[in-house]
Parts: C-alpha cells; sequence; structure tokens
C-alpha cells in the first residue's frame, strides 16, 4: 500500500456538512454587498513579492516572517502567496485604470496564505473576505465601511462583538509622533523585549501593539499620537464619530490601535470579541490614502477591511447559532431499477423548475430508501413504484407533516406540479 499523503499542515480540508456553514457565511456576505451596492473583484493568488514588500512595508510581520515567497524558475522574477487582499485589489485597479471613471466599491472573497505556527484562528492557508472603496476621501465612507460589519454581525446572528477605533493622522504628524515614541522607549530600554528592540528605529508604532505584559505598563505611558494630529485629521476623525453616534453604534477610542500593515493612515478600526480567547479580533481594516500612489497609480484616497472567515464561523459555533441546514425539496424513491429512466427524467424536470431533489441511487429496498430520505431531511419522499407508473403517475409523500395524504401527480408534466413541492 503506498503511504497515504495528507493535507500541508495548517492548511485545511473543508468537508461536508461543515462546508454547508461556509456556503451560508459567504451566501450572507454576498447579500450585503448586494445591499450596499459593492462589486465583486477577483486576484490572483500569486503575486510579484515586490507588491507587498512595497505596500505592507518591510518592517512588518508579514513581510519579514510570513510570507511563502519563491523565485519563479521560468523567469527568475520574485514572487509569493497573497497574505492579505488589499495590495492585489489596489495593484489590480491602478493596472486597469479602473479609477478613471470615478469611484470603486469593491469586495473580494478568497484563500491566503501566511507561514505562521497553526493555532486557533490562525492557519497558514486561512480565508478573507473584504471590502475596498477606492477614490473617495470623506469620513462618509469610513462610517459606511464599519456600519457595513454590524449589519452582517446582525445577519449572522452575532450580537457579542465590539467596535475599536483610532486615527493615525497624516504621515508629517505620525513622524512627529514617531520621534516621541523613540524616546520614550529609549528612555525605558531595560523594558523593551528582543521584538520591541529590533523596531525600536525601524517601526516604533508597531511596539504599541505587543502583546508582552512586562511592557504593557510602559507601553501605556507612551506618548499618544491623537496628541499629536492636526485640525484636519481632527476633524475628519470627529466627523466619523459624528456619523457613528447618530447611528447609534457604539465605540471605543482605543489609541494602541494600530494595525498591522505600513499603508494605514486617519481611520483604522478592528472589531474584536471576547469569545476567542487570544485571537479575539475577527475584522480590521482601515484607511489607506498613500497606497494607491505607492503601487504606480496617480493618487487616489481609500478605505477597506478584512475578515477572517474561520474566526467568524468560530464564533458563530461559541454563540450557539446554527445556520439553516441544507436540505432538499424530494428524496426520489426508486424500488425498482427500471423506472430509473422515467425517474431521470421527472427528477430533471423538476430540478429546472426550481425543485432540489435527491435521487435515491444503489437500489435497496423500499424500506430502506424511505429510511435515506427520512435522514435527508426532504419534506416529501416521491415514490416512482411498479403501481404507480403504470398509472402515468408519480405517489408524492409528505415527510414532514403527519397529518397531510399521499397524493399522485402526472407523471407526464412535472412543471405543472412543481410548486407544490417548495416550501410556502
Amino acid at each position: 500500500m503506498a503511504e497515504k499523503i495528507v493535507a500541508v499542515k495548517g492548511m485545511n480540508d473543508i468537508l461536508p456538512p461543515e462546508s454547508a456553514r461556509w456556503e451560508w457565511f459567504e451566501d450572507t456576505v454576498r447579500a450585503l454587498m448586494r445591499r450596499y451596492a459593492y462589486q465583486n473583484v477577483r486576484t490572483p493568488i500569486v503575486e510579484h513579492t515586490p507588491l507587498f514588500v512595497r505596500g505592507l512595508g518591510e518592517v512588518t510581520d508579514i513581510v519579514e516572517k510570513e510570507m511563502y515567497s519563491f523565485v519563479d524558475s521560468m523567469n527568475g522574477d520574485p514572487l509569493s502567496l497573497r497574505p492579505e487582499g488589499t495590495a492585489g485589489v489596489v495593484r489590480a485597479v491602478v493596472e486597469h485604470s479602473a479609477l478613471y471613471d470615478g469611484g470603486k466599491r469593491l469586495f473580494y472573497i478568497g484563500p491566503m496564505f501566511r507561514h505562521e505556527r497553526p493555532q486557533r484562528g490562525r492557519y497558514r492557508q486561512f480565508h478573507q473576505v473584504g471590502v475596498e472603496a477606492l477614490g473617495f476621501g470623506g469620513p462618509d465612507v469610513d462610517a459606511e465601511v464599519i456600519l457595513m460589519c454590524r449589519a452582517l454581525w446582525k445577519d449572522l446572528g452575532l450580537g457579542e462583538v465590539r467596535l475599536d477605533i483610532n486615527s493615525l493622522g497624516q504621515p508629517e504628524e505620525r513622524k512627529a509622533h514617531r520621534a516621541a515614541l523613540i524616546a520614550h522607549f529609549e528612555q525605558h530600554a531595560e523594558l523593551l523585549d528582543e521584538d520591541a528592540r529590533r523596531r525600536l528605529h525601524s517601526n516604533p508604532l508597531r511596539i504599541l501593539d505587543t502583546k508582552n505584559p512586562a511592557m504593557q505598563a510602559m507601553v501605556e505611558a507612551a506618548p499618544q499620537l491623537i496628541d499629536y494630529l492636526g485640525e484636519a485629521s481632527l476633524k475628519h476623525f470627529d466627523a466619523l464619530k459624528a456619523m457613528l453616534d447618530a447611528a447609534g453604534q457604539p465605540y471605543r477610542v482605543n489609541p494602541r490601535l494600530v494595525r498591522g500593515m505600513d499603508y494605514y493612515n486617519l481611520t483604522v478600526f478592528e472589531w474584536v470579541t471576547d469569545k476567542l480567547g487570544a485571537q479575539g479580533t475577527i475584522c480590521g481594516g482601515g484607511r489607506y490614502d498613500g497606497l494607491v500612489e505607492l503601487v504606480g497609480g496617480k493618487p487616489a484616497p481609500g478605505i477597506g477591511w478584512g475578515m477572517g472567515i474561520e474566526r467568524v464561523l468560530d464564533l458563530v459555533q461559541q454563540l450557539g447559532v446554527a445556520p439553516p441546514a441544507p436540505v432538499p425539496d424530494a428524496y426520489a424513491i426508486v424500488p425498482d431499477g427500471s423506472a430509473l429512466p422515467q425517474a431521470m427524467r421527472v427528477v430533471e424536470a423538476l430540478r429546472a423548475a426550481g425543485v432540489a431533489v435527491q435521487l435515491h441511487v444503489g437500489g435497496g429496498s423500499m424500506k430502506s430508501q424511505f429510511k435515506k430520505a427520512d435522514a435527508s431531511g426532504a419534506r416529501h419522499a416521491l415514490i416512482f413504484g411498479g403501481d404507480e407508473l403504470a398509472r402515468g403517475e408519480v405517489a408524492v409523500k409528505p415527510l414532514r407533516d403527519a397529518a397531510a395524504a399521499q397524493a399522485a401527480r402526472p407523471i407526464a408534466d412535472p412543471a405543472t406540479w412543481a410548486a407544490d413541492l417548495l416550501p410556502a
């Protein structure tokens, strides 16, 4: 026997019935996007490595430690599996001049890849849904994308997710804050761990996001970016808060919220839950007004968010939300194989009319087929018995309504009674 080949560690198969939960989530997302007038965009899984180095920042954890990068054996190009969705979407918009006629509201769903230690909520292949609103510079779009998440939590039946917001201001404001941060951290150099010392002069803002308990008090005492924001940045942030207040959306201003990519400016936000342990952030995003220019396009503003599907579905399960189980409308029972041609014709006609029909295959007694029909969850059984077929009929037996009687339907024209099999 050949050695069993298994999936790569941290890259998981999704099989029924779990895959039904994913389909339910994706269907819910697509319905939400239609309501908000966001259109789907699909980009390659493999991109040129410089896209992420330039877009995310050379000293981010993703670029330094987590990307799956390799050299194309055909032409020597440095390539990477995409570790996140925003950079690829912006690259596509720039490459195809998609903003020539105005702003674009876009969304994507798909797999991302990061080489990190697999654990709950963090996998080497993980899946994201994200939105990108490009060409819109005002706080009104910031509020829209945030409130879109709130609508999704409601659609999914999730009520225990809280919102953190912050403003990162503009580059010159961050530059002044950066200098103050470095000075503060240098005064407490003995408290810095190895990761913080490495980042001290390359990306000190990320030190604020440390999870090291020994550094928390020192980080809490660090200068706050909001104290360095100019009038325009504060006005943008105040306008966002006013719109969230008007929409009745609670939030916490978290001055330590910085996000993990270098391309963010002004508004940043995270949706957080206490139900998933240390991996409590299930959605995060913000404004990235310099990214379009950074990847070679004409300057244009943008804002978006990314959401980990695995984490959201984990939260769905933790909160006991039960997605609707996919069940057929009818189960076709065929006691005699000689009836299969007629049964197949009828079943296909019903499916064409919008009825979900599971056809029994593999033979078996009438009793065993009825057991499988009942286990399928179908509302009706279609019985293609010899006596019924001799009369030009198919028997329709209700499986979920004990008071309803079995009825006969003409086999010649299934379209005339297909609607009887659909839910009211």
